[in-house]
C-alpha cells in the first residue's frame, strides 16, 4: 500500500497529513510553542493526594496540575522513587541498573496515600496531553521508545509486538533481544524490527540507554517541576512509528524541516532518504496535493460517501455516537434488501474506521448500523470492522452488534479530538449564514448525476445551476461537462439559472420535469 506524508510548516504550527493510496487517514497539528507532548518525561512534585479518586495531582509546570491515578503508578513505583531520590542527591552514580536493588512491587489494590505523600518528588511521563480544562495525565511506568524497541527501566523480560505474525520470526527476535538486554531493563520489540540483525538492535538499545543516562544527569540537584527528556517532535515521532518499506513519499514545504527530516532518515532508514522532497511551489502545499478538499469533505457533522449513504457523527460529554444512513439513492442489489443493507454497512464501517483515525476520536463510540436480521451478515460486519481497524495504532476494542443493532468500540484517547471547521461564509448571503463548503459542489453534482444516469438510463438530461457554476463546468478543454460525456457516453445539457443559489442545482428530463433525488 502506498503511503505518503505531506507536511505544511508555518512559523506557529506544523500540520502533517498521512495518506494511504491517496486518501487522507490521519491529520496531526502541532503548535511550535507547545511544552507538553505525549512521551515527555518530567520530574514532578506531588501537590495533593485524593483518596476518594485514588489518585494524586502533580505539578509538572503546566497551568493545571497533572493527574496521576494509582493504576498508572506501575508495580515498580518504589524502585522508581528510590532511583529518583538517588539521582537528585547524586548518590545514584550510574544510569545502569546492574547493581541496583529492585524494591518489592506495590500491590495492585493499594491506596494512593499509602505510597505517595504531599511534596514527594516523582519521575513521571506524559500519558495524555492536556484536554479541555484538564491537565496532562501521567504514568510512572517509564518507557523510552525507539524505532525497533522500547526500553522499560526496572522491568524484566522481553515482549514482541503481536503484529509480528510469523511465529519463527517472533521466536528469533525474542531470543536475539534477550541476549543483549541490559540487566533490570525490560524490552518491547516493535514491528519494524522484523528481519533486523543483532547489530541494528544493539545500536538502538545503546542509543536508548544514553537517553536514560541523560535523565539521570538532568536529575542531579534538580528542583521540580522540571522537564528531563523531550519526546521527538510530532513529525519525527510519526516517522519513527509509521515508516515502513511501502512509504513512497514525504513532502515538506519548509527548508529547515526538510534538512532535519533528511538527517533523521539517514539515521533510521538510509535507503529511504530519497523519498523526502522539498516542495517549492507557489500554491499552498495542502491545495497542491488535494488535502484541503479531503479535509473539507471529511470533517463536519455529516460525512457523505460515494454511494450516497452518509454518517452523522455526534459528540457528547460521555461518548461519540455515529448513525449510519442509507440515503435515498442506493439502488437495490440483486440479492434483495438484506444484501443492499450489508453493502451499505460495510462501506460505512470502512469510512468509520477512517474517521476514528482522522479525527482521533477516543473513549466510547456507539455506532448505529442499519438493522440486519441475517446472522451471517452481522458476523461479516464485525469481522470486516476488525479488519478495517487493524491499521489503527491506537489501542481499541470492538464488541459484536447488540440485539438493537448497535456496535460498541472503545479507543485509546491520547489527546483532544481533531476538530476542523468545514463551513465558510455563504457567497449568496455575504456571511450572514453558513453552508457546507462550496469547494465540494462539483463532487455533489457528479455523485447525483451518476445516480440519475443509473435510474433514468434513456432520457435526455438537463442540469440547471447558477450561471457562475455553469461557466465553471464548461470552462477548459476538456471541460467538466465533456468529462461527463466521456465517462457516461451521454450528453448532459447544462443551463444557467439566476433563480438558483450558488450551491443549488436541479436535474430535468426531456419533458422539462424535475427529477427528484429524494
Amino acid at each position: 500500500m502506498e503511503k505518503e506524508l505531506i507536511i505544511d510548516s508555518t512559523p506557529t504550527s506544523v500540520q502533517i497529513a498521512f495518506l494511504e493510496k491517496g486518501r487522507l487517514v490521519e491529520i496531526h497539528n502541532q503548535k511550535t510553542n507547545t511544552n507538553f507532548t505525549v512521551g515527555d518525561i518530567f520530574l514532578g512534585k506531588v501537590k495533593r493526594t485524593m483518596p476518594g479518586l485514588n489518585a494524586a495531582f502533580v505539578d509538572t509546570g503546566y497551568k493545571k496540575d497533572s493527574f496521576l491515578h494509582y493504576t498508572d503508578l506501575g508495580p515498580k513505583l518504589k524502585s522508581l522513587l528510590k532511583y529518583t531520590k538517588g539521582g537528585i542527591n547524586a548518590s545514584q552514580t550510574t544510569h545502569r541498573l546492574d547493581n541496583f536493588k529492585i524494591e518489592p512491587d506495590i500491590i495492585k489494590t493499594g491506596k494512593i496515600d499509602q505510597v505517595l505523600k504531599k511534596k514527594d518528588a516523582i519521575l513521571a511521563q506524559i500519558l495524555k496531553e492536556p484536554i479541555s480544562t484538564k491537565g496532562p495525565r501521567l504514568s510512572c511506568e517509564i518507557t523510552i521508545p525507539g524505532r525497533y524497541v522500547v526500553l522499560a527501566p526496572f522491568q524484566e523480560g522481553t515482549n514482541v509486538s503481536k503484529k509480528v505474525g510469523n511465529a519463527e520470526e517472533r521466536k528469533r527476535l525474542k531470543a536475539l533481544v534477550e541476549s543483549i538486554r541490559p540487566k533490570n531493563f525490560g524490552l518491547i520489540v516493535r514491528t519494524a524490527a522484523e528481519g533486523k540483525k543483532v547489530a541494528d538492535l544493539h545500536e538502538e538499545i545503546m542509543d536508548l540507554m544514553s537517553k536514560w543516562k541523560q535523565i539521570l544527569e538532568n536529575l542531579k540537584n534538580a528542583t521540580p517541576p522540571k522537564k528531563l527528556l523531550s519526546e521527538l517532535d510530532k513529525t519525527t515521532s510519526i516517522l519513527r512509528d509509521l515508516l515502513t518499506d511501502n512509504f513512497n513519499r514525504i513532502v515538506v514545504n519548509d527548508k529547515e524541516m526538510y534538512d532535519n527530516i533528511k538527517s533523521f532518515m539517514k539515521g533510521i532508514a538510509p535507503s529511504k532518504v530519497n523519498i523526502v522532497h522539498h516542495y517549492k511551489g507557489k500554491k499552498a502545499i495542502f491545495d497542491q496535493y488535494g488535502i484541503t478538499r479531503q479535509i473539507k469533505s471529511s470533517f463536519g457533522k455529516t460525512v457523505t460517501m460515494r454511494s450516497g449513504a452518509y454518517l452523522v457523527i455526534e459528540h457528547t460529554e460521555a461518548m461519540h455516537v455515529i448513525d449510519v444512513n442509507s440515503g435515498q439513492k442506493i439502488p437495490q442489489n440483486a440479492g434483495g434488501v438484506e444484501q443492499s443493507t450489508l453493502k451499505v454497512n460495510l462501506e460505512s464501517a470502512q469510512e468509520i474506521a477512517r474517521q476514528l483515525r482522522l479525527r482521533d476520536i477516543g473513549g466510547l463510540i456507539i455506532i448505529d448500523f442499519i438493522d440486519m436480521k441475517n446472522v451471517e451478515h452481522r458476523r461479516t460486519l464485525l469481522k470486516e470492522m476488525k479488519e478495517f481497524m487493524r491499521k489503527d495504532r491506537a489501542q481499541h476494542t470492538i464488541l459484536p452488534l447488540s440485539k438493537f443493532g448497535l456496535m460498541q468500540i472503545t479507543r485509546q484517547r491520547t489527546g483532544p479530538v481533531v476538530k476542523i471547521d468545514t463551513t465558510e461564509h455563504c457567497p449568496s448571503c455575504k456571511g450572514t449564514g453558513k453552508v457546507q463548503s462550496s469547494i465540494l459542489i462539483t463532487e455533489d453534482i457528479e455523485r447525483d448525476l451518476e445516480f440519475v444516469m443509473q435510474s433514468h438510463p434513456k432520457i435526455k438530461l438537463m442540469l440547471k445551476v447558477h450561471p457562475y457554476v455553469e461557466a465553471f463546468l464548461k470552462r477548459g478543454f476538456p471541460s467538466t461537462k465533456m468529462g461527463w460525456w466521456l465517462k457516461y457516453g451521454r450528453r448532459v445539457k447544462v443551463e444557467g439559472n439566476y433563480d438558483l443559489s450558488m450551491l443549488d442545482y436541479k436535474f430535468f428530463d426531456d419533458n422539462d420535469d424535475e427529477i427528484r433525488l429524494n
